[in-house]
């Protein structure tokens, strides 16, 4: 799978960008927020979600690994399908998602185009616990502690390299509960040495 894109942004609308790498132009849809982030560079990284249904197949390119992420809670949300929920990233920052979904603010999410009440509210049900109070970076529950996306990084490092994934989460879990700030290679270096 496909992490990230690297080249010369060759074309860009506010819903679309085109990305030339390796001689090859690569169209992915975008929200607005990395729209904003990206329509002055010449040279972009964008993360990538690639999206399969029947028979739709659409890159998503997102300036960030953490809108990528909200992205991906988002499609989780039964009845929120890619243009919803890059309509609702168009609409609000992640931080102001986040926020909006931590304290129960059903008027914000509700206030996007498309979005009714039973839709928010469900928003707000389903994703609550997956997303911290105002914290700089969106989390997970991870064995008591938080899955942050280095340990989601690490994680996913562990199990192919063969290790199950609850006891990799668990040896994560205690290695982030000593060392909150430990890097991905720290983390998968420490786990190798538990399990």
């Amino acid at each position: 799978m496909y992490d990230y894109i690297k080249g010369l942004l060759v074309e860009t609308t506010p819903t679309q960008a085109v990305v030339e790498a390796g001689g090859i132009g690569y169209r992915l849809e975008i929200s607005l927020q990395t729209f904003t982030d990206i329509q002055n560079l010449k040279e972009v990284k964008l993360y990538i979600y690639y999206y399969v249904k029947e028979d739709i197949a659409m890159w998503y390119g997102f300036a960030s690994k953490e809108e990528r992420y909200m992205f991906s809670l988002l499609l989780n949300v039964n009845g929120v399908g890619p243009n919803t929920a890059r309509m609702i990233l168009s609409s609000l920052s992640t931080d102001e998602l986040r926020m909006a979904i931590s304290t129960d603010d059903v008027n914000k999410i509700k206030a996007v185009k498309g979005i009714g009440l039973k839709t928010a509210q469900k928003l707000i049900i389903e994703l609550k616990d997956k997303v911290s109070k105002g914290a700089d970076t969106l989390t997970l529950p991870l064995g008591g502690a938080t899955k942050s996306p280095v340990a989601e990084e690490a994680l996913g490092a562990l199990v192919m390299l063969g290790f199950k994934k609850p006891d990799s989460e668990k040896v994560i879990g205690d290695i982030l509960r000593q060392n909150p700030s430990s890097s991905v290679e720290q983390i998968i270096k420490l786990a190798l040495k538990r399990l």
